[in-house]
């Protein structure tokens, strides 16, 4: 992972930290309520103009405790589309998994409101690679090897879960946020919010969140979060991180791109949901 990332050079840095404002001071604004705002806008912007994107997805994930292995996967993903309350264009995604070797091959489709709101697989791997299934995309089949199901995938997604958790430190202290220019993912430059609460609380959900804006695509292109150490001076634990490379934005992406009948997919082509 060292390749994609190119984190702290020669980058500015400021602090801001929240506590109680001094005895006769204005009251401070949250050190987050700009980062909410922008993430608000940031998610109007895609729902105005960003109607779907082809990237390659590296993701890692504490599962159970245990810190799985990197994962790479071609995506392709649209985002759904709604007039006047009706859903014209229903979101859609489809992976292909690259690395490990254990999942190598694999593949996962889905369309919003497609055979029964399940689903498609492929098993890839060395052992029965081939083997094609149906699954509800939140069974525990399903999400053995993911913190989250597949219909919560994708940027915007990952937004929309920073401004819930976002607008919930907005009611305590005790938050800092950094700012550092300069960072590199895999060729792109980014500018880093970094997000920390020092003392563990129990309605805080992190220790550490990153978050890397593309400096001209002006999106969040890796996200980052960590829990408090186990040992008073450990380091912090890794929870997920998810990384969207060589991302192209509104690629012309159809259902065809979505149907698992589709001859340039590996799913069984005899298989009926």
């Amino acid at each position: 992972m060292k390749r994609l990332i190119r984190m702290f050079g020669p980058i500015g840095t400021f602090v801001l930290l929240l506590g109680g404002p001094a005895f006769g001071a204005p009251p401070t604004e949250h050190p987050l309520a700009r980062v909410v705002a922008l993430a608000d806008e940031c998610l109007q912007r895609i729902d105005d103009e960003i109607f779907g994107y082809t990237c390659t997805l590296v993701k890692r994930e504490r599962i159970n405790g245990r810190l799985r292995s990197y994962e790479f996967a071609e995506m392709k993903l649209r985002h759904r589309r709604s007039q006047k309350g009706l859903v014209t264009v229903p979101f859609a995604v489809y992976m292909r998994f690259l690395k490990p070797a254990e999942m190598a091959g694999r593949e996962v489709v889905l369309i919003e409101g497609r055979h029964h709101g399940q689903l498609i697989a492929r098993r890839g791997g060395p052992r029965l690679p081939y083997m094609t299934m149906a699954l509800d995309p939140r069974s525990d089949l399903a999400m053995r090897e993911s913190r989250y199901p597949i219909t919560d995938i994708g940027i915007r997604s990952m937004i929309d879960k920073l401004l819930e958790v976002g607008r919930e430190d907005l009611d305590h202290d005790e938050t800092e946020l950094r700012y550092f220019e300069g960072a590199m993912v895999e060729g792109r430059r980014c500018t880093v919010m970094e997000v920390r609460h020092p003392v563990r609380r129990d309605h805080f959900r992190y220790h550490i969140a990153r978050i890397f804006i593309d400096d001209d695509l002006l999106l969040p292109i890796r996200y980052a979060s960590y829990d408090w150490p186990e040992e008073p001076d450990g380091d912090p634990r890794l929870v997920g991180e998810y990384t969207y490379l060589d991302l192209k934005l509104n690629v012309a992406l159809t259902d065809r791109d979505f149907d698992y009948r589709n001859p340039a997919y590996g799913f069984r082509k005899d298989f009926r949901p």
